[in-house]
C-alpha cells in the first residue's frame, strides 16, 4: 500500500500540529478539571465514587495473590517456629525423663539406707505465710515487721524464709504482728555450711547488703558455693537454703 505524495504531506502537517499544541491541550484539560472540581464538589465526589466502585473489583481480584503469599510466608515461619521449638521441647523432655530415673533410683536407695539405719524422720515442719507491712531497719539495724503473730502460732526464734531461702528470725512477737530480724543484720548469727563440701562456719551480718561467712575452711570454699544451715545449736533446722557464695577471701568469704 502507498500513499500519494498530498496525502504524506497533509499527515506530516496533522502529526506537526498535534505535537504543537498536544501539552497545551493538557494543561487546558487540567484546569478544566480543576474548575470543574471546585464549581461543583458533589459531582466529582461522585464520578470518583463511581470510578472506586467500577473498579474495585479488579482491585479485589488483584490483591488476593499478595495475600495469599503474605499468609504463606507466615505460615511457613510460625512452621520453622514450631519446629525449633519442638526440638526443644524434645531435648527438655528427655533431660527430665533422665533426673526422673535417677531420682527415683535415689529414693529407692535412700529408703534402703533409712532401713538399715532405723532412721526416725523428724517431725514435718509447719509453716504460715506473711506479708511485710513496715521496714523498721536504719543505719544500724536490718528488720521488718510482718502481718502475723501468736494468734498465727508465731514464736520467738522460729525462721522466717522466702521462696529463694533463709532471710532471718522471729525477735519479737505480739499479737498480730511479728519484728523479724534479717540475716544482714549486725546482731545475726546463723550456723552455716558449705553444701558442696560440708565445711562449718557462722554466717555473720553487718548491716550491708550481703553477710560474712566466718569461721569456714577458706580451701574449700569457692564462689558459686551454696549455703544452707546447719542445724547446730537447735535455732534452725538443717538444710534451710541461706545464699551463695560471691567471693572469697582468707578470713570470711
Amino acid at each position: 500500500m502507498s500513499l500519494r505524495p498530498g496525502s504524506m504531506g497533509r499527515f506530516t502537517a496533522l502529526r506537526a500540529l498535534a505535537q504543537r499544541f498536544a501539552f497545551a491541550a493538557l494543561v487546558l484539560v487540567a484546569l478544566g478539571l480543576m474548575l470543574l472540581g471546585r464549581a461543583d464538589a458533589p459531582v466529582v465526589e461522585s464520578a470518583r465514587t463511581a470510578v472506586a466502585d467500577a473498579v474495585s473489583p479488579a482491585l479485589a481480584v488483584f490483591s488476593r495473590p499478595a495475600n495469599v503469599v503474605a499468609e504463606t510466608v507466615t505460615n511457613l515461619r510460625e512452621l520453622a517456629e514450631l519446629r525449633r521449638e519442638n526440638a526443644r521441647l524434645r531435648e527438655a523432655n528427655a533431660r527430665l525423663q533422665h533426673w526422673q530415673t535417677v531420682a527415683r533410683r535415689l529414693r529407692v536407695e535412700n529408703k534402703r539406707l533409712r532401713d538399715l539405719l532405723n532412721f526416725v524422720p523428724m517431725p514435718g515442719a509447719e509453716s504460715v505465710s506473711a506479708r511485710v507491712i513496715a521496714d523498721t531497719g536504719g543505719s544500724f539495724a536490718r528488720s521488718v515487721i510482718v502481718a502475723v503473730g501468736r494468734e498465727h502460732g508465731v514464736e520467738v526464734g522460729e525462721a522466717v524464709a522466702t521462696g529463694e531461702g533463709l532471710v532471718g528470725r522471729v525477735e519479737a512477737v505480739g499479737r498480730r504482728s511479728a519484728r523479724v530480724l534479717l540475716l544482714t543484720d549486725l546482731n545475726s548469727r546463723v550456723p552455716v555450711k558449705v553444701q558442696r563440701t560440708g565445711a562449718a562456719g557462722m554466717l555473720a551480718g553487718d548491716n550491708a547488703n550481703r553477710p560474712r561467712l566466718l569461721y569456714a575452711d577458706d580451701s574449700r570454699v569457692k564462689s558459686g558455693d551454696r549455703i544452707v544451715t546447719s542445724g547446730d545449736g537447735g535455732a534452725f533446722p538443717p538444710g534451710l537454703p541461706v545464699g551463695v557464695v560471691v567471693s572469697a577471701g582468707k578470713e570470711d568469704v
